[in-house]
């Protein structure tokens, strides 16, 4: 675990590299800043406020209709278990590093008594071979864009294309694990619905590089997401009302959309800072989003030290945690939002150079 120290002198600064800022209802709060009081709630999945945003947000994809949920999980679990119902197989692929396979303690599995199938290894993302050469009887294909476990590698477009193609010649259904679909467009540059044209259906978060309170959207046709709404409704996933989302959703949408071609220009800038530093490098050495991870080739407890020395000189935050991977590295996750622009370039400089003395002391 990371000391309690480190994420303390991270939480002090006056100024830190990633994300959009502290998490707390204030987000929810400006969001509702400008919304009409006597604006109806929705109620049950039903009403202006759910179903306009649904509408818009099927738009934006390309889909002909979406559903709003309160998580990602339920999402795409349920996305899962529909293509699997509806090609007679419960049977799914996906990457070993997956956030079904990792991060859900095995609910696809438990609930819905499906068998998963891990394509490629951890080190790389899925590609056209390893789906030629799946040899199994699966109902659907997921692919998470970015990967982010590995640092938000990406395929390319043209790889997704060829695996489209091959799903459709074999009848598999493509389901895309989008929940930064936005952060990956400027580097394909392609539109939201040109990249979900390629799936079958689609999920995208709302609280990750758009920085809403939580939720997310699934789309895909019409009985798709006709199913999608029973299974909402048998998850539990139904609440009274989800306006407090929704809103928050669309407001940081709105505000965010057209703002992130200018968080993956700061991350291939921030990217290259931490690659000239001694015994840093980054995962991807460029990034083709506005994430990647950082790599110490130091034990962590003193890559931990370091950090608070850098966050107590500068006043400048690097990261509030740190991962081990051996007794020799760790890593941290960073996601460019916001708050790097405000970060004056000369303290960004003074910082770079700062970590570098500090690392070659180590």
């Amino acid at each position: 675990m990371t000391s309690t120290k480190l994420f303390m002198s991270f939480k002090e600064t006056n100024y830190q590299l990633a994300g959009h800022g502290t998490r707390n209802v204030g987000v929810l709060k400006t969001a509702f800043r400008d919304i009409e009081e006597n604006l109806e709630s929705d109620l049950y999945g039903e009403g202006k406020v759910i179903e306009e945003f649904q509408k818009k947000m099927a738009v934006l994809l390309g889909k002909e209709s979406a559903v709003f949920f309160p998580s990602g999980t339920m999402a795409q679990q349920i996305a899962l278990r529909i293509w699997c119902d509806e090609m007679g197989a419960a049977k799914v692929a996906y990457h070993p590093l997956s956030h079904l396979e990792i991060h859900e303690e095995d609910g696809l599995k438990k609930l819905h008594n499906i068998e998963t199938i891990l394509l490629a290894d951890k080190t790389r993302v899925i590609e056209l071979k390893d789906v030629e050469e799946m040899g199994e009887n699966i109902a659907c294909l997921l692919l998470e864009l970015p990967q982010r476990e590995i640092g938000g590698h990406l395929p390319s477009f043209e790889t997704l294309e060829q695996i489209s193609k091959l799903c459709r010649e074999k009848g598999i259904k493509l389901h895309l694990d989008g929940a930064r679909l936005l952060e990956v467009l400027p580097y394909y540059q392609k539109t939201a619905a040109e990249i979900s044209a390629l799936f079958d259906s689609v999920y995208m978060s709302f609280y990750k590089g758009v920085g809403g309170i939580a939720g997310a959207i699934l789309a895909g046709n019409k009985d798709f997401i006709g199913q999608s709404k029973i299974w909402k409704r048998r998850y539990g996933g139904d609440l009274i009302s989800l306006y407090p989302y929704i809103l928050s959703a669309d407001y940081y949408y709105e505000k965010r959309k057209n703002k992130m071609g200018q968080y993956y220009e700061a991350a291939k800038e921030l990217a290259k800072l931490y690659n000239s530093c001694h015994d840093i490098t980054t995962l991807p050495m460029i990034p083709v989003s506005n994430m990647f991870h950082v790599h110490f080739h130091h034990p962590k407890e003193k890559v931990e030290d370091a950090l608070i020395q850098i966050h107590e000189r500068t006043g400048v935050g690097i990261s509030g945690y740190l991962r081990e991977i051996d007794e020799h590295t760790c890593y941290f996750e960073v996601s460019l939002g916001d708050l790097y622009e405000n970060v004056p370039k000369e303290m960004l400089n003074t910082l770079f150079q700062q970590l570098d003395e500090v690392m070659k002391q180590l």
